[in-house]
């Protein structure tokens, strides 16, 4: 009986102590969140600037051979 008497208010306040430190934790999480959409990761910074020197590099590519199928046609007509 003794045992029921400690092990079932135990189980119970297990519940309690599991919300409180929900609540209680929750602001820094939700601050910690708004901090990393706020801010850029160099990692992030480094992703983004590959991705535009690719495209770039694709924009100059398309421009060289665009600029080079013009040449072709220009010396043809000559």
């Amino acid at each position: 009986m003794r045992i029921c008497l400690v092990i079932l208010p135990a189980i119970l306040l297990g519940g309690c102590v599991s919300a409180a430190k929900t609540v209680v934790t929750a602001p820094f999480k939700v601050v910690g969140q708004g901090v990393d959409w706020a801010t850029t990761s160099q990692d992030e910074a480094d992703r983004n600037r590959g991705r535009e020197m690719r495209k770039q590099e694709e924009r100059e590519r398309k421009e060289r051979k665009r600029a080079e199928k013009e040449w072709k046609r220009q010396r043809r007509d000559d």
